[in-house]
């Protein structure tokens, strides 16, 4: 462990045990403990220590905390906009302030490098916050049609189940414009990488949000998530995680007929065009893997597939084999560091026996491998990987990694481009790079994906995001994922 790391793994640990007690789950304003019995640990990736305990929830945790949102919902339903946007702002102002010490607790509990951490992980935060302050002031909440008045409301209370691989991005993602349409919460934050989300609770309750309008219950899935899903006095469920645990979500929710919205894997490509000449073709081709491997590919929207054109497939496989060679593996804390550990020692062996079923099954290793890198101690690290002759239709082209693994895969012309790239179940994100930006449009239209990046286009925050196909149903982000927490009535004069 490095000094800096030292230092701040000190200022962590005060931050966390010293702002909040996350043994306990937060109902109706107030800490409490909670009904279940058994602790869960946290576990830095990177130490592969213990750092904190967070409680293993309880059914009846979720009765309590649903009770709490019902409790709340009429006066927070019926509160001014124009004050339940100033909320999101004053979060926002506190994350802020924060911003070091909350990237130090993301890289501690989930392993994403402290620059990223700090740029993504807690900056992506603050602009939804932000952005849905505003955005609150000028939507329509009231249209005239002809002799209706068509209103939008609160949905009532929302049940958010969110992921470990960006822990903080994922709750506000779902939190603000949840709150700022009128709705109440239950939170569920992931129980491998919970202590971002407890520090985001305890700053809620420190700008003064009404009790019971957020609430938050640690815990599995199977129990805690299974219990929000199944609840009669939950309205909505939001979810990001597995295709495998939000087909169950479904399956629960429709026995109270709850609307369930889903935000799911994906199996990404990123279509690299022909026309460009030499020098941009190998931005593209860096851009691609560089994309796939932040986060140490932990992102469901990673461009785990680059195609290529044929004729040059060789030129782009050096290219990823050097960019790959770049992507070092090491300490989270280090501000040089490019590619953390995954997030546990199961992820790690999952990502890894991928690895080793594509070599077995005929793909080339280009770069990177599933043998611990060069010199690494402590840390559950995969090495960034490039892969070749990958069969379109075999499992690393197919599905999910979830890991700093990319296969690159040639195609023939435009047509077979888009063939490739549309050719797995999910749906969720793309890319295409091209020097006609009116071609690359036109390749992007042709994809089946709910966002696709048209050579390295920015992220903007009033997009919609979410998938096609088993990558999801509904959006978030910007008016779509506002519309997602609301009903619509029509009051005929």
């Amino acid at each position: 462990m490095t000094p800096q790391h030292t230092r701040l793994y000190e200022r962590f640990m005060v931050t966390t045990a010293g702002h909040v007690d996350s043994t306990q789950i937060y109902v109706g304003g107030r800490w409490i403990p909670s009904a279940g019995t058994q602790l869960i640990d946290v576990v830095n990736p990177y130490t592969e220590q213990v750092i904190a305990q967070v409680p293993a929830g309880a059914a009846a945790d979720v009765d309590v905390a649903v009770a709490a949102a019902r409790e709340a919902l009429p006066d927070w339903s019926q509160t001014a906009v124009s004050e339940r946007a100033a909320y999101l702002s004053k979060i926002a102002d506190v994350l802020v302030d924060r911003a070091d010490a909350l990237a130090a607790v993301v890289s501690q509990e989930m392993g994403a490098p402290l620059r990223i951490a700090k740029l993504v992980q807690i900056g992506t935060p603050i602009g939804t916050l932000k952005t849905y302050a505003k955005l609150a002031e000028n939507y329509e909440w009231e249209t005239e049609v002809g002799n209706s008045l068509i209103v939008r409301e609160a949905i009532g209370v929302v049940g958010a189940i969110t992921p470990w691989n960006y822990p903080l991005h994922q709750v506000v993602a779902k939190v603000a414009p949840a709150l700022v349409a009128g709705c109440t919460v239950v939170l569920k934050p992931s129980e491998i990488a919970p202590l971002i989300a407890y520090e985001f609770t305890a700053i809620l309750d420190e700008v003064g949000l009404p009790p019971g309008v957020f609430n938050l219950v640690s815990g599995t899935g199977p129990v805690v998530g299974e219990a929000m899903a199944a609840h009669p006095g939950i309205d909505m469920i939001s979810f990001t995680g597995s295709a495998r645990a939000g087909k169950r979500i479904t399956q629960l929710g429709a026995e109270t007929i709850k609307r369930v919205a889903l935000e799911l894997g994906g199996k990404s490509a990123s279509v690299v065009l022909s026309d460009l000449d030499d020098e941009a073709f190998a931005k593209a081709v860096k851009a691609t893997v560089s994309q796939c491997f932040t986060n140490a590919g932990q992102r469901c929207t990673a461009f785990s597939r680059l195609l290529v054109p044929a004729e040059r497939y060789d030129e782009a496989l050096a290219t990823a084999a050097k960019t790959a060679e770049g992507h070092l593996a090491g300490d989270p804390m280090d501000e040089g560091t490019k590619l953390g550990p995954l997030v546990s020692e199961a992820q790690r062996e999952r990502v890894r026996g991928f690895i080793a079923r594509a070599q077995d099954n005929g793909a080339r290793l280009v770069a990177g491998g599933a043998d611990n890198p060069e010199g690494s101690g402590t840390g559950y690290f995969v090495q960034a990987t490039v892969l070749a002759d990958v069969a379109e239709d075999s499992e690393l082209a197919q599905n999910e990694v979830f890991g700093p693994v990319i296969a690159v895969l040639p195609y023939t012309d435009v047509d077979d481009a888009v063939r490739i790239a549309n050719g797995t179940s999910y749906g969720l994100a793309a890319g295409v790079f091209g020097a006609d930006p009116d071609g690359a449009l036109a390749v992007a239209r042709r994809l089946k994906a709910g966002q696709v990046d048209v050579n390295g286009g920015r992220w903007n925050f009033m997009a919609p995001f979410g998938g096609y196909k088993q990558s999801g149903n509904g959006r978030e982000l910007g008016v779509a994922g506002l519309e997602e927490f609301l009903e619509t009535k029509a009051l005929q004069r």
